[in-house]
């Protein structure tokens, strides 16, 4: 239940995307965010992991973190709430022995289905998570071999990588026919239903104000995959590319440029962010 987690309402809720935003794109390292990490379990503000990693690899983040929040994993298929965590009742989707779990995301058999399609018009041209080892995804992602096995566990979205770019619009319009999309996230392509993360926000922020009341909500994110999340927030952090860059393709007009990168961007935007609150 929410209250004992807390001594008094919470202020804010922190939303974040992880890789190339809390961890840093190459290390996959959260250690230069510890700083803006312990003032949040000080301010007892949530810290809600939202990205494109699996359930199965959030959990691991989490425990890393020391954090028991809901997360939302696979750019927005689920909300997975620990059992418990709210005092009020909600509707949700299935069950498991942790969990609550909302699935808002199509079931990743039928995004297989589409990228099958996909492979047969375009030979060659894009292979998806499914298509690959664990060797194969270790080695193109920097993993370890056991945390490649964690990222395969797919639910809700298909990461794919894309040989060809000019064929971008000819897949979303083939996604389109199916009632799926396509959207580029920091790394892959991603191959999802009807869900982003910021409809996964949104619904979880009302779940919090069942109970409480003046929420205000930070999101944190570097690439277009985290826009829909950053559409929907009051506090909208963009976080520099590891070259100094901002993504061109994220452009809001209240957006808060970090000013870094990866894991020391996150921290020092949301220090400043919770002095000034």
């Amino acid at each position: 239940m929410i209250e004992h987690n807390s001594k008094k309402d919470f202020a804010l809720l922190v939303f974040t995307d992880l890789d190339g935003t809390l961890l840093d794109h190459d290390t996959y390292s959260f250690a230069s965010a510890l700083p803006a990490i312990t003032l949040l379990k000080e301010k007892n503000i949530p810290l809600i992991l939202c990205s494109s990693k699996t359930s199965a690899e959030i959990e691991e983040i989490q425990l890393q973190l020391d954090t028991i929040h809901p997360f939302i994993p696979e750019n927005g298929g689920a909300l997975f709430i620990p059992k418990g965590y709210f005092s009020h009742r909600f509707h949700f989707t299935r069950e498991n022995s942790h969990y609550c779990i909302v699935e808002l995301g199509t079931p990743y058999p039928k995004l297989r289905e589409v990228l099958n399609q996909m492979n047969t018009l375009f030979p060659g041209k894009l292979r998806g998570f499914g298509d690959l080892t664990p060797k194969e995804v270790a080695d193109l992602c920097g993993f370890s071999l056991s945390h490649a096995t964690l990222a395969k566990k797919r639910e809700y979205d298909e990461p794919f990588i894309l040989e060809d770019e000019s064929l971008e619009d000819a897949l979303k319009k083939i996604a389109s026919r199916s009632h799926l999309q396509i959207n580029r996230g920091g790394r892959f392509y991603h191959l999802i239903g009807n869900s982003d993360k910021g409809k996964a926000v949104l619904l979880l922020r009302d779940l919090y104000c069942e109970k409480l009341t003046n929420l205000k909500t930070v999101a944190l994110g570097d690439s277009l995959n985290d826009l829909p999340m950053l559409k929907v927030v009051d506090y909208p952090i963009l976080v520099q590319k590891p070259d100094g860059s901002y993504d061109p393709s994220v452009t809001l007009d209240n957006l808060i440029l970090a000013p870094g990168s990866g894991s020391s961007g996150w921290c020092e935007a949301l220090l400043t962010l919770l002095k000034d609150e």
